[in-house]
C-alpha cells in the first residue's frame, strides 16, 4: 500500500464544504500578475541602469538577477510554510515584503540599495503556487480547472502587461515612479486579498525544515547564479566552473538530508515519483521556450531599420506588440478548462507545447514586419498559456492535499529555472553573433534565428517528455483514507495517480477501510 500522510485541520475540526469561488478567483489573479509585474518591470531602462546607478554594467546586471534569485529560492520555501501554516497567512506576507522592496527601490539611486530593494520584490514569486493551493482547497470542481490555469498563466500574462505599461511611465515619468506603481499593486493586492480570500483549514502535519530550506537557499544561488552570469565572468572560468561545482555538491548532500528527515522541505520520493518529475523536467523546458521571445522581440523590435532589419519602433510600441503574449495566456484559461474536461491535462500540455513549437518555426521566417511580431506573441502566448495552465493540475493530481503549496512551489522553481537557462544560453548566442554598427555592437538576424530553434528544440524536447507521463483521467478524484489507529476522524489522503481536480464530495469513510465515490470499497 503507498504510503499515507495525516492531513491536519484547523482546531481539529473535519473540513468544511467547497466554499463558493466568488471572487476568489479574480482576486488571487490579480496577486499573481502583481507579483509577476516585477520580472520585467525594469525591461524597459535596463540599458539605462549604469547611467541611472552611476555604475558599470556588469554590477547594473545584479538589478535584475537579485530578484531572479530572490524569486527562485522564495517558491519551494513559501509553498512549504503555506502548507504548514496556512497559505492566505504567507500570501498576504509574500505581497508586504514586495510592498517594502518596492518602497525602497523608489527611494534611492544607491546600487546595494538597489539591489537590495529588487531581491524583496523577487520573494513575492512564492504567491503563485500559494494561490494555486488556496484555490484546491476552496473552490468547487467544476471551477477549478479554468481557475488554476489563469493562476498558472499570470506569471506569463502580468510579464507581458508590464513591459508597455513600464515603457510608458519610462519614457514620460521618472523612472522611481515604477516602483511606487507596484508597490501600489501590492498595497491593493492584500487588501482584496485580506477581504475576499479565506484562510482554508487545511495543514500539513510537522515544522518546517530550517536546515533544508538553507541547504536547497545554499544549492540554487550556487546554480543560478554562474547560470546568469557565466556570460560576463566567462564560461570556462573558475568562478563559475567553482560555482556550478559547488551547487551540485550542496545540492546532492541537501538531497540526502531531505531523505532523512522526518518532516522534509521537500518530499524527494514524492518528486521522484513518475508524473511529478516528469511534469517538473517539462516545465524546465517550457520556461525556456518562455523566456526566449520575451528576449528576442523587444530587441528586434527597438533596432534601428538602418540595420536592415530591425523594425525601428519605440519602447512603447515595442511593448505593445509583445503585450499579446500575455493577453492571450490570459484568456486561454477557460479554452484550457474545456480541453482537459474531455482530454485531460496531460494532452492540453502537449497541445500547448506543440503549438509553442509551431510559432517559433513559423517565427523564424516571420521578423520583418512588426504585425508579423504580433502574430507570433498571439501563437506563442497560446501555446504557452495552455502548457502553464496543465502544470498545476499534473502536480496536484500526483501530491497528497498537504503537499500542495509546497509541490506547485518546486514546480514553479523549475519554470524559473528554465527562464534563467534560457536567459544564460540565448543571452551567449545574442552576444557571439552580435555585428558591429559605427560604435556599438547589436544583435544580428542570425543571433535571433538561433534563439528561436533553441527554444523550438527545447519545446520539443518538452513535448517528448509530456509523452510519458501516465494518462490521467478527466473526472478523476483523490481517494481519502481513514485512520483507523487514530481516536479522531481525521483523514489520511492518499496521492491517486489519476485525479486531476481535487474537488467534489468526500468518500464515505468507515473504519478501516474506504469507500470510493461511485460507492465501491477500496
Amino acid at each position: 500500500m503507498r504510503r499515507t500522510k495525516q492531513i491536519r485541520h484547523t482546531a481539529g475540526l473535519p473540513r468544511p464544504p467547497k466554499a463558493r469561488s466568488g471572487p476568489i478567483v479574480p482576486v488571487l489573479a490579480f496577486a499573481g500578475i502583481t507579483v509577476a509585474v516585477m520580472q520585467t518591470l525594469l525591461v524597459p531602462v535596463i540599458k539605462d541602469l549604469p547611467v541611472l546607478l552611476d555604475t558599470d554594467p556588469a554590477d547594473a546586471t545584479w538589478v535584475m538577477t537579485a530578484t531572479l534569485l530572490a524569486g527562485a529560492v522564495s517558491t519551494p520555501i513559501m509553498g512549504r510554510l503555506g502548507d504548514l501554516y496556512g497559505k492566505r497567512r504567507m500570501l498576504l506576507a509574500s505581497l508586504a515584503v514586495m510592498v517594502i522592496g518596492s518602497l525602497i527601490c523608489a527611494s534611492t539611486d544607491d546600487l546595494v540599495v538597489m539591489i537590495t530593494g529588487r531581491a524583496l520584490q523577487g520573494f513575492a514569486m512564492g504567491a503563485i503556487p500559494l494561490g494555486i493551493g488556496i484555490m484546491r482547497d476552496e473552490l468547487p470542481r467544476e471551477k477549478l480547472g479554468s481557475a488554476m490555469a489563469l493562476m498558472s498563466s499570470s506569471i506569463g500574462v502580468g510579464g507581458g502587461l508590464a513591459l508597455p505599461a513600464a515603457a510608458l511611465v519610462a519614457q514620460h515619468a521618472d523612472w522611481h515612479v515604477l516602483f511606487l506603481g507596484s508597490a501600489g499593486l501590492g498595497v491593493l493586492a492584500m487588501a482584496l486579498t485580506y477581504a475576499f480570500v479565506p484562510e482554508p483549514p487545511l495543514r500539513a502535519p510537522g515544522t518546517f525544515d530550517f536546515i533544508g530550506a538553507f541547504g536547497l537557499s545554499l544549492g540554487l544561488v550556487l546554480l543560478l547564479l554562474p547560470t546568469t552570469k557565466g556570460g560576463d565572468w566567462g564560461w570556462a572560468s573558475a568562478p563559475t566552473l567553482g560555482l556550478l561545482a559547488a551547487s551540485v555538491t550542496v545540492l546532492v548532500l541537501w538531497g540526502l538530508f531531505e531523505l532523512r528527515t522526518t518532516a522534509p522541505l521537500v518530499d524527494l520520493r514524492t518528486t521522484a515519483r513518475r508524473e511529478v518529475l516528469l511534469t517538473n523536467l517539462a516545465s524546465i523546458m517550457v520556461g525556456v521556450a518562455f523566456y526566449a521571445v520575451s528576449l528576442v522581440l523587444p530587441q528586434l523590435l527597438q533596432l534601428p531599420t538602418s540595420t536592415g532589419y530591425g523594425l525601428g519602433q519605440s519602447m512603447v510600441v515595442a511593448g505593445l506588440c509583445v503585450a499579446p503574449l500575455g493577453v492571450t495566456m490570459m484568456f486561454v484559461a477557460p479554452l484550457y478548462a474545456r480541453i482537459s474536461a474531455r482530454r485531460g491535462p496531460k494532452a492540453t500540455l502537449m497541445l500547448g507545447m506543440l503549438i509553442i513549437a509551431i510559432g517559433y518555426g513559423a517565427g523564424l521566417g516571420l521578423l520583418s514586419a512588426a504585425w508579423q511580431t504580433v502574430l507570433i506573441a498571439v501563437v506563442l502566448g497560446a501555446g504557452i498559456g495552455l502548457a502553464y495552465s496543465s502544470l498545476p493540475a499534473l502536480i496536484i493530481g500526483a501530491v497528497d492535499p498537504s503537499e500542495t503549496g509546497a509541490a506547485n512551489g518546486l514546480n514553479t522553481l523549475m519554470r524559473s529555472i528554465g527562464t534563467s537557462v534560457s536567459s544564460a544560453v540565448i543571452g551567449m548566442v545574442l552576444a557571439n553573433t552580435s555585428v558591429r554598427m559605427g560604435s556599438a555592437q547589436v544583435p544580428s538576424m542570425e543571433g535571433f534565428r538561433i534563439s528561436f530553434l533553441i527554444a523550438t528544440g527545447a519545446v520539443l524536447v518538452g513535448l517528448v517528455l509530456a509523452a510519458f507521463l501516465p494518462s490521467q483521467r478527466p473526472s478523476g478524484h483523490p481517494v481519502l483514507l481513514a485512520s483507523s489507529t487514530d481516536a479522531g476522524p481525521a483523514p489520511v489522503a492518499a496521492p491517486a495517480s489519476t485525479a486531476v481536480a481535487p474537488a467534489g464530495p468526500a468518500p464515505a469513510v468507515s473504519a478501516g477501510r474506504t469507500v470510493r465515490h461511485d460507492g465501491a470499497p477500496s
